[in-house]
């Protein structure tokens, strides 16, 4: 059975994105639409599926990377300033995003936290993120004529 290693993230991220939206309840707040990913960004982005987006992606971070901390999370989403007079540096990503988006699919039941270690898929997390990447593997497999032999 393939797993979150086995298919590319861009088409996974999708798939689950998708998944989010349709089957949990994963809100964006109010102010969300207002407020930068982090203070390397110049803007708030542009998608407006952005924090169902980033649900996704935390997901997969925690899959491959956990047991996860908000520290180590907001480095993974940061990035270097903007160019300009002054040399550029690296900034960490936005903690309240990762922390009330952790939150919310805390509640979905897909993460819980381990005490002192960060947060874990939980067996129902870590079977949907399975199952889904069985079926991008499935369509990837499909869309490319010379992997059909393969199976």
């Amino acid at each position: 059975m393939p797993t979150v290693y086995d298919v590319p993230a861009d088409a996974f991220i999708k798939q689950l994105t998708e998944h989010l939206k349709e089957n949990y309840e994963i809100e964006q707040p109010s102010w969300a639409r207002f407020a930068k990913t982090s203070s390397h960004a110049e803007r708030a982005p542009l998608d407006a599926d952005w924090w169902h987006v980033r649900a996704a992606s935390l997901l997969r971070k925690t899959y491959i990377e956990g047991p996860i901390g908000i520290s180590r999370l907001r480095k993974l989403y940061g990035g270097r300033t903007g160019p300009g007079t002054k040399p550029e540096h690296f900034r960490k990503g936005s903690g309240n995003i990762l922390r009330k988006l952790l939150q919310q699919l805390e509640k979905a039941g897909l993460i819980e936290t381990v005490d002192k270690k960060g947060r874990v898929l939980t067996k129902e997390g870590k079977a949907l993120l399975d199952t889904l990447a069985g079926k991008v593997k499935q369509e990837t497999v499909k869309n490319i004529p010379e992997l059909k032999k393969y199976g």
